[in-house]
């Protein structure tokens, strides 16, 4: 089977038509047709081989929505037709100690979907179909790409830190994640608290869930806030008043990072009198994956997002890259 792509030769090389052959389907794979496929940072990353692992060429795109065009032969559980989507990970060995208890994410041979592998920039994409996730039906299929990767890493520590309906919840950014957090946390029925940068955001931010708002630049305004939350989920990349978080947490509280910071400096001390901790996760499991889709379809949640057609990728790619879109991209391969 051949498959009609857009790859990437070198470094932050632009991406040109690609043509290559999938080769035989594995017994535990499924093939798709990508109907659309977000951009994240991550693509950024392995186009520019930021983290040294990119095999050339390049063929990005891990926030897939398509449908299903054949199964592997020991695959029961998806069929022909079906409408599935695919996140970071493509690959997992299904019998080491982190796959067996229900951790899929974190199994050490697990295989990225754009590491070592072509990507969904492409009219198809191929996936173990362990992590092949169904998605159901009342689901907006061309915003539902991001919540493969996206959506899945601030769900997750939702799951993870067994959050109460009745928790206080404050989200530190306002961006690709953080605004996908607001909304879940807000179905989930959190008192949600937003954190930015930008004053201008607050208006967006209580209409995407959020009951209140702090704007950082108030350096007093985390001090009105200590010991008022259950969890504190920072979803921006930078380095933060850490300290000054913490001390916003109530006693078990939590502190979980799913933005990728350079380093974390806390005090031991504030911690450790209030049985406070920090934590941080990648994205999800198959199985918290497909609760979060149901939850999704649930609720009406969808993200944000600005649409490119395949062939305008370049495009697409440059506005992430130089912009802030609202707030993610998704390539639609039925657009003109």
């Amino acid at each position: 089977m051949k498959v009609q792509a857009y790859a990437a030769t070198s470094p932050k090389g632009a991406l040109s038509p690609f043509e290559y052959e999938l080769g035989p389907l594995p017994v535990d794979e499924v093939d798709i047709e990508v109907h659309y496929c977000g951009i994240c940072h991550s693509d950024m990353s392995m186009l520019d081989n930021e983290w040294r692992i990119t095999q050339y060429p390049f063929v990005p795109g891990h926030e897939i929505v398509g449908k299903v065009l054949k199964v592997g032969s020991q695959v029961k559980h998806l069929k022909e037709g079906q409408i599935v989507g695919v996140g970071w990970s493509a690959y997992s060995c299904l019998s080491c100690e982190e796959c067996m208890s229900g951790n899929h994410n974190l199994c050490n041979h697990a295989k990225g979907t754009i590491v070592g592998r072509h990507g969904g920039f492409a009219d198809k994409v191929r996936c173990q179909a362990a992590w092949t996730i169904p998605i159901p039906d009342g689901v907006n299929l061309l915003a539902a790409g991001p919540l493969f990767c996206g959506g899945i890493t601030v769900f997750n520590p939702i799951i993870q830190h067994n959050i109460s309906p009745l928790a206080s919840v404050g989200v530190v950014g306002i961006g690709g994640l953080g605004h996908m957090a607001l909304a879940f946390l807000k179905a989930w029925g959190c008192e949600v608290t937003a954190f930015s940068t930008s004053p201008e955001k607050e208006a967006e931010a209580r209409e995407l869930g959020a009951h209140h708002f702090v704007s950082t630049h108030d350096k007093d305004a985390l001090k009105k806030l200590r010991g008022r939350f259950d969890m504190v989920l920072d979803t921006v990349n930078v380095e933060l008043d850490w300290n000054a978080y913490i001390k916003t947490l109530k006693s078990k509280g939590k502190l979980h990072i799913v933005g990728v910071a350079p380093s974390v400096t806390a005090s031991i001390g504030q911690l450790m009198n209030k049985q406070r901790s920090i934590s941080a996760s990648p994205t999800g499991s198959p199985h918290v994956m497909t609760e979060m889709m149901k939850f999704v379809a649930r609720h009406d949640i969808q993200p944000m997002v600005e649409t490119y057609a395949l062939s305008k990728v370049n495009e697409a790619m440059d506005r992430l890259r130089h912009e802030k879109p609202r707030y993610r991209v998704v390539l639609d391969m039925g657009k003109r």
